[in-house]
């Protein structure tokens, strides 16, 4: 991960300097402050009685070394009288540098991002929906004296912007270097770019159109469904496939749940020597952490368990909510347990590359879903969920990792991936098989990648496969904190997103501590859809639905 800095305008430079030092997380092996000088011939347009009317703006970067660690690779990129600064992962981005090669350009640097520049000389704002890649980026286009900002389809990658009191516009990596020079502060949004003062949509995932899932169909639903479990497997292979490259070590993320053994099974074979994985659980209770080692075991990973205590959970919810920048009870809840997991991999280790399975239920269907009243009911909420990872899961993965100045990747998120299975028939995800995810499950069977068991195995809520317990503890903590007189008269401050229970307050109240009046940063609170029968619940747990069952055993 790196972090991204852009204040329009005539900043301050050493007020740059202090915000962008908030994300030192995010990228601590370097970092540079450049002015934005404008083209001699644009100068004219602006008050000769302003003595800086050469700066455009002030462009910051902290660098996490991925890819061409060398200083080389330090942004920001400069060409042409062009700047940019970008935080991104392009894949794909040899044979794009190949080919821009062959055109006569030259680059410095082994980095992915270097060719961003070149990319826009010749494409424009076009290029964003040509990126196959995770990236948030600014650029200041010298010719038409403008800042152009974009963001990766899903929002894996963030990006934040405000307005100073002068109505300049300043994009971030993260909230936390605005909230002291913006009254608002807004995620960018996912699949757009800015220019010309609008945000304009360049690709929506949720509504892709035809591709091969919606072409012309087999004659019976066993070849369709055959069809549709042979591009999953495929789709998903490459998208794992994609992520393993870096210059530095790769870990994985492991909880013994279907989708991250997945996703390290299918690294284990596709590597030649033993991977990296992590998992991590409760001291009395963890649910996950035997499976995971039976993964672990199966693939011949080098498997490392990470064991916490309740006092380990309560200590981690300040810095996890200061971190993440919401107060969304299932984030929190599912950040504890990542938080201290990557923090320990960051002190423990040389793995700097985290991949995760964050995604897939969003994609496939949660525990919740099976109550969905119809395919139509089953494919908007799906919709919803893609449309607002970037709020919940996806926030979760990216700050409980950058905050331990590590590198997230995030296989089910492939582009190439998503686009299909959004657009595959909802009627064949609904949960007519006896089992959720029964296409993703039914993809791998054949190659035996993990265990049998695993694959077949019934998801649990992430924060009861750490433990039952750390869900229990959390909810003990805000009980011990207030009164219910204390809480129904403090919940009454709130307008949007008003806490419902007292574990909710605490996190709301602790939020407003580090980010006061921008609880909108984030729409509301991540709940299974509670105008389906079942689902009209007071937790977010899938611990409370009907249909839990055996999943948390």
């Amino acid at each position: 991960m790196c972090a991204i800095l852009t204040y329009t305008g005539d900043a301050d430079e050493q007020q740059v300097i202090e915000m962008l030092a908030r994300m030192k997380d995010r990228g601590p092996d370097m970092d540079r402050v450049m002015k934005v000088e404008r083209k001699v011939n644009n100068i004219r347009n602006f008050n000769n009685n302003n003595r800086n009317s050469n700066i455009a703006g002030v462009m910051g970067f902290n660098r996490l070394s991925i890819m061409g660690p060398s200083p080389s690779g330090m942004q920001p990129f400069v060409r042409n009288g062009n700047m940019a600064v970008c935080n991104g992962e392009l894949y794909g981005f040899t044979f794009l540098k190949r080919y821009l090669e062959s055109l006569g350009e030259t680059f410095e640097s082994g980095s992915d991002c270097e060719i961003i520049l070149p990319l826009y000389e010749k494409l424009g704002t076009a290029m964003f929906a040509f990126l196959d890649a995770e990236f948030a980026c600014v650029i200041y286009d010298a010719e038409k004296d403008e800042f152009i900002a974009a963001r990766d389809p899903i929002g894996i990658r963030p990006l934040y912007y405000g307005y100073d009191e002068k109505g300049n516009i300043i994009f971030a990596s993260e909230p936390k270097a605005l909230t002291d020079v913006c009254d608002r502060i807004k995620p960018f949004p996912p699949g757009h770019y800015y220019e010309g003062g609008e945000f304009i949509s360049y690709r929506d995932m949720t509504e892709s159109g035809k591709g091969e899932s919606s072409a012309e169909k087999p004659e019976t639903v066993e070849e369709e469904i055959e069809v549709i479990a042979k591009n999953i497997h495929d789709k998903l292979i490459r998208g794992v496939e994609k992520r393993l490259s870096a210059d530095v070590p790769v870990g994985f993320l492991l909880s013994g749940g279907l989708d991250s053994s997945l996703v390290c099974g299918i690294a284990a074979a596709k590597w030649k020597k033993p991977i990296e994985t992590f998992a991590i659980g409760m001291d009395i209770d963890a649910i996950d952490l035997k499976y995971a080692r039976k993964v672990a075991d199966y693939i011949g990973s080098n498997h490392h368990e990470v064991i916490i205590s309740k006092q380990d959970v309560v200590d981690a919810v300040r810095p996890v909510i200061k971190a993440l920048g919401t107060y969304d009870i299932t984030t929190v809840r599912a950040s504890i347990g990542m938080y201290l997991l990557c923090k320990w991999i960051r002190a423990n280790t040389e793995v700097r590359v985290v991949l995760t399975g964050e995604i897939s239920d969003e994609l496939f269907g949660y525990k919740y879903t099976d109550f969905a009243p119809s395919a139509e009911a089953f494919q908007e909420e799906a919709k919803k969920r893609v449309r607002e990872l970037h709020m919940y899961d996806v926030l979760r993965a990216d700050r409980c990792i950058s905050a331990n100045s590590l590198e997230a990747r995030v296989p089910f998120g492939d582009l190439d991936f998503v686009k299909y299975v959004m657009e595959i028939d909802p009627e064949r995800k609904l949960n007519t098989y006896g089992i959720g995810k029964y296409l993703l499950r039914h993809a791998f069977e054949k190659d035996q990648f993990i265990p049998w068991e695993i694959l077949m195995r019934e998801k649990a809520a992430f924060s009861d496969a750490v433990g039952h317990s750390l869900r229990d503890d959390l909810m003990d903590l805000a009980e011990q904190t207030y009164t219910q007189d204390e809480y129904e008269k403090r919940i009454k401050k709130y307008t949007h997103a008003r806490p419902f229970t007292k574990e909710s307050l605490l996190y709301r109240e602790i939020f407003e501590e580090y980010y006061h009046g921008q609880s909108e940063m984030v729409v509301d609170f991540w709940m299974p859809n509670r105008e389906w029968e079942g689902c009209n619940v007071n937790d977010p747990s899938a611990r409370v639905l009907s249909n839990y069952g055996a999943s948390g055993q």
